[in-house]
């Protein structure tokens, strides 16, 4: 059918005049027909993978203390062996993310994150019938690997997915699976040995690869490969039966035809590519240089200065401050925006990090068993530090994943989704291993003051570079940064 005629169809069928704005109408008109429920339930298939991903990440913290402790000479930890399960998972991540970028492309998006489960799978099943160390390393990269994958495709999968009025909550969710599969893992903690808490992290994946069966590729992708038919019925199940889908996927073809359809290194000198995939790489950066793991390395002391003596405890209640936020960002993104949330997440940031330093020069280091000084200031580490997260939470953390999802141009995203992704592990890879030198250089309150002129940085790149993709399809996006009109 064509286009403009499907696109008459429309209005008069709604009953409205042509109207300046044109496009405006004809997506207020196709949108009025769209039911989201099977949208709903495919995005929540999907993100079953960012939760399994937050299991991965919250394993190791009730995990380590018991191994290190264990009667099992085999198994048990050193504190050198302790922090390496902790951090490969981040090796393993980096790889992942580098080879989701190409199965993406490959396979496409279903496909890709079907087959991230197995390492997820396989990850905590040598864990569970670890018989050393080596095999507990072998299933923690394992995970990291899964988790790499799942990082770069479920914000692309619902990106693709979803349309403009919903795409900022869904693509919000991610991140709120993730803290949720975090505190998950930490409430798990409380009553289980780690195991059975393996047995309970290798759930959320084995749902997520039945469900998944059930639920359709990417239009975007098939459209991409030229399979109309095929794109047509994944719109018909995500939109529902009254949904004119011939108007969306015809929108959707004129995108795909005015870009092309293969990448080439040469792409990258387009500004319609390498624009998008510069600000994607620098959020992710900024996002690292926030200070989100130098606060998350000190909460616990800060909890016990504060007299909670059950670190498990302190660290479900950091992530239920994360988990209420990000929620909070969620419902509330496609309505406010994303650059006005970054903004605001960025000033809550920097002026929590700021206080931060300020605790750290008026309460130095004392020796062991010595009165610590200013201990009446514990209320301003522990008022710094949940403003922080709540910052965190509700803007520099979801929101980077999702912008990189929307500006990144279809036939681009194996490549630059990997680039990103990559990126972003590389940069909590250099944050983590300089934490410390950073400390002894500048000390903690110069550190710390140094996270808040990041924030400070953050929020000028934002307001000045980041574009506000609320209410925009993924065409008319990649049309802003090609500097033509979308389709």
């Amino acid at each position: 059918m064509d286009v403009q005629t499907e696109r008459r169809r429309l209005l008069d069928e709604e009953g409205g005049d042509e109207d300046p704005t044109g496009l405006l109408s004809e997506q207020e008109a196709y949108l009025s027909k769209v039911k989201n429920r099977k949208l709903y339930l495919a995005s929540f298939a999907a993100v079953l993978g960012p939760m399994s991903f937050g299991f991965v990440l919250g394993y190791s913290s009730p995990a380590i203390p018991e191994l290190s402790r264990i009667s099992d000479p085999r198994l048990r930890l050193s504190e050198v062996e302790g922090s390496w399960f902790g951090s490969i998972v981040t090796i393993g991540a980096a790889v992942g993310g580098l080879l989701g970028g190409w199965m993406v492309q490959r396979i496409g998006r279903k496909l890709t994150l079907m087959s991230c489960t197995l390492p997820f799978v396989f990850g905590f099943t040598i864990i569970i019938a670890a018989q050393n160390v080596w095999m507990l390393y072998v299933g923690r990269v394992l995970t990291g690997l899964a988790s790499g994958i799942t990082s770069l495709v479920v914000p692309l999968y619902i990106s693709e997915t979803a349309h403009e009025k919903v795409r900022g909550m869904l693509g919000s969710c991610v991140q709120l699976m993730v803290v949720l599969g975090i505190m998950g893992v930490y409430l798990a903690g409380l009553f289980v040995d780690w195991r059975w808490l393996a047995i309970c992290c290798s759930l959320p994946p084995s749902l997520l690869m039945v469900a998944m069966c059930f639920m359709p590729e990417t239009p975007r992708f098939l459209l991409s490969k030229g399979k109309r038919r095929e794109a047509e019925e994944a719109l018909r199940f995500l939109r529902g039966p009254d949904a004119p889908i011939e108007w969306e996927c015809s929108r959707i073809e004129d995108g795909c035809d005015e870009q092309g359809s293969t990448f080439h290194l040469s792409d990258l000198k387009d500004p319609g590519v390498f624009k998008p995939l510069l600000i994607s790489i620098l959020l992710m950066v900024f996002q690292q240089m926030t200070g989100i793991n130098a606060i998350m390395f000190y909460a616990e002391d800060i909890f016990v200065q504060a007299h909670f003596k059950e670190s498990e405890l302190a660290s479900v209640i950091v992530a239920l401050i994360q988990v209420i936020f990000t929620g909070i960002a969620a419902v509330i993104m496609d309505r406010a925006g994303r650059k006005v949330l970054l903004v605001i997440s960025g000033v809550a940031m920097m002026i929590s990090t700021t206080a931060f330093g300020v605790y750290f020069y008026l309460t130095p280091k004392v020796p062991s068993g010595a009165p610590a000084p200013h201990a009446d200031l514990t209320w301003l580490a522990l008022a710094s530090m949940a403003v922080f997260i709540a910052g965190f939470a509700i803007g520099w953390g979801p929101i980077p994943w999702l912008i990189m999802s929307e500006v990144i141009p279809i036939r681009v995203r194996g490549f630059a989704g990997a680039a990103v992704v990559l990126s972003n592990w590389g940069m909590a890879f250099v944050v983590t291993k300089t934490f410390q030198d950073m400390m002894n250089l500048l000390t903690s309150a110069g550190t710390f003051w140094l996270f808040a002129c990041m924030c400070g940085l953050n929020i000028i790149f934002t307001v000045i570079f980041v574009p506000e993709t609320k209410g925009k399809t993924l065409e008319q996006i990649e049309a802003i940064f090609r500097g033509t009109s979308g389709p």
